[in-house]
């Protein structure tokens, strides 16, 4: 007989048996075991309503944890097509309805790949959701003019021999020797380039103050070894200090309130606190210029040993002549690059442009390894430099905290990733703490490097764009009703990328229980994910986390 606190259809059928025990008549039968009779009438109803029950207890364990996933049955999908894009835009080329109809399709589908190169600035902020076409266009003229100044600020800084006519006017920096503007704009010159840097400028004031520590031992820059094994093995924190000064010697105020300060001092005061201001900002000065110096030499290396793995994407510029890649090497000055085909030789030169305009651009972060990865599938997708760099901007706006000396970023999301783990399979986690390994160092480059190395490109990008569309919806404040149906499933996230790191962890729970006693074999089993995941699954995985641990871990 059933007993009382099992499952629902067994307390059911329970509670009826005790009923008609007591009930007398004709056409009894025996319950099971001789726990009661029932009427064969009655029977029938019982059976009737123990289906009932137990098809409530599916629907019900369903809306705990089974919603279905937007990436669920992705293979029956077709991405985001140039078609729907068009359709979503208003005859002022705004985006309808917010945005919102284009961010649940780009979430659940990806996009196709003709398109990406328009719908990618959109989803990496580069332009508002709410912008019209000419919004767009003050966009686009402002942007070129700032990478261009970005550009020739690299130039007189460079360490590297450039050509002596390149310098001397603002380079252009596109992708051949004479290029074609976008469609509608004139052909930018030197004299199209706004005469101020306010536009640059309020970027660059808005971040952190620049550090006096390097981000990396400029040793690094002539090891090649040493360079590439730092992402592969696991990290180690609390890196020293490269520079013993005291940090907040080099900080001084330039504030209104500090100004007025100073006024009321005497002179003598005055003359030697202006004194301590122009030394300070010379030492600032001469660290920035020796970071930069640093900086560049490591781009190049890195530069060069990047991978072709772009070129099926991307015919136009693997098809480029030695005539036009030699040129812009020259231009940014790239050299050692005799043992490398033409299109190699482009791809490097366009990496080393607009990752020394970030650079310059934020220099409290200049330029670590795994940067070079991360900006690889951007140049591959978006031929215009200056539009490549905004996009690497806003994709940096997220990663930026992966390069971070303090490691702070770091430390947040590993930790994330081990609660997700914590949370979801106790079992696992206690497993990792016999092996020390609850830190969950051994996905650092995961997260360093958002997956670029254990997908392949196209899943690389698909993921990511998954990734963009929760970051755009989060920007845009959709998550409420706007989102509809997506909200229900699985409310956007700023960390989707380390659900989806959590989820390959626990994809691997079984071999790691029984089969490693140690972190180097975890890592090792980690840095072999190579094209070993399927990213739709990975993201189905990554929802189901999202669903059942959201508003436990966030």
């Amino acid at each position: 007989m059933v007993e009382p606190g099992s499952t629902l259809a067994g307390r059911s059928m329970w509670a009826w048996g005790q009923l008609l025990a007591q009930v007398g008549g004709h056409g009894w039968i025996w319950g099971p075991n001789g726990g009661g009779r029932w009427h064969t009438g009655i029977a029938v109803g019982v059976t009737a309503i123990a289906g009932i029950a137990l098809a409530a207890t599916i629907l019900i364990s369903a809306q705990r944890g089974g919603l279905k996933s937007p990436w669920s049955g992705r293979k029956k999908k077709n991405p985001l097509t140039k078609q729907e894009w068009q359709s979503f835009f208003t005859p002022e080329g705004k985006l309808a309805e917010g945005g919102t109809r284009f961010l649940k399709k780009a979430r659940s589908s990806g996009v196709h790949m003709e398109i990406r190169a328009e719908v990618w600035p959109f989803l990496l902020g580069v332009y508002d959701l709410q912008s019209s076409e000419d919004d767009r266009n003050d966009v686009r003229k402002t942007n070129r003019g700032d990478f261009l100044l970005l550009r020739k600020k690299c130039l007189e800084a460079s360490v590297f021999k450039i050509k002596e006519e390149e310098v001397s006017e603002v380079p252009q920096i596109e992708n051949e020797p004479n290029p074609v503007s976008a469609e509608g704009e004139e052909p930018i010159t030197s004299e199209d380039i706004p005469t101020t840097t306010s536009s640059l400028s309020s970027e660059i004031t808005n971040l952190d103050p620049v550090p006096s520590e390097l981000p990396i031992d400029s040793n690094a820059s002539v090891s090649n070894n040493s360079n590439q094994e730092m992402l592969d093995r696991k990290p180690s924190l609390g890196l020293p200090d490269t520079n013993n000064e005291d940090k907040s010697d080099l900080t001084h105020a330039d504030s209104s309130d500090s100004e007025s300060s100073i006024d009321q001092a005497p002179k003598s005061v005055e003359s030697e606190l202006n004194n301590t201001a122009a030394k300070e900002e010379a030492a600032r000065s001469r660290k920035t210029d020796e970071d930069f110096a640093t900086w560049q030499r490591i781009i190049r290396l890195d530069a060069l040993r990047a991978n072709a793995e772009w070129v099926p994407f991307s015919p136009t510029q693997a098809a480029v002549s030695k005539e036009t890649a030699v040129q812009l090497a020259d231009t940014v000055g790239l050299q050692d690059y005799d043992h490398l085909e033409p299109y190699r030789i482009y791809h490097a030169s366009r990496l080393v442009s607009i990752l020394e305009a970030y650079a310059m651009y934020d220099p409290e972060i200049g330029y670590c390894q795994g940067m070079s990865d991360l900006l690889a599938p951007i140049i591959t997708v978006i031929e215009e430099d200056y539009e490549a760099f905004w996009c690497f901007v806003g994709f940096m706006k997220k990663a930026r905290h992966n390069f971070r000396l303090d490691e702070v970023g770091i430390r947040r999301q590993l930790n994330l990733v081990a609660k997700i783990i914590k949370c979801k399979d106790q079992r696992l986690f206690r497993h990792l703490e016999k092996l020390q390994a609850e830190d969950c160092f051994f996905v650092y480059r995961m997260v360093v490097v958002m997956f670029r190395r254990e997908l392949t490109f196209e899943q690389t990008v698909s993921l990511w764009e998954v990734m963009w569309a929760d970051q755009a919806a989060r920007r845009a404040g959709l998550g409420g009703s706007a989102w509809g149906p997506i909200k229900l499933d699985a409310p956007p996230t700023d960390d989707l990328l380390l659900y989806a790191i959590a989820a390959s962890v626990l994809q691997k729970r079984k071999v790691i229980l029984e089969s490693y006693s140690s972190m180097d074999e975890i890592i090792r089993e980690c840095n072999s994910m190579a094209g070993q995941l399927n990213v739709w699954k990975l993201l189905d995985d990554a929802h189901d986390l999202v669903v059942t641990l959201h508003d436990r871990i966030e």
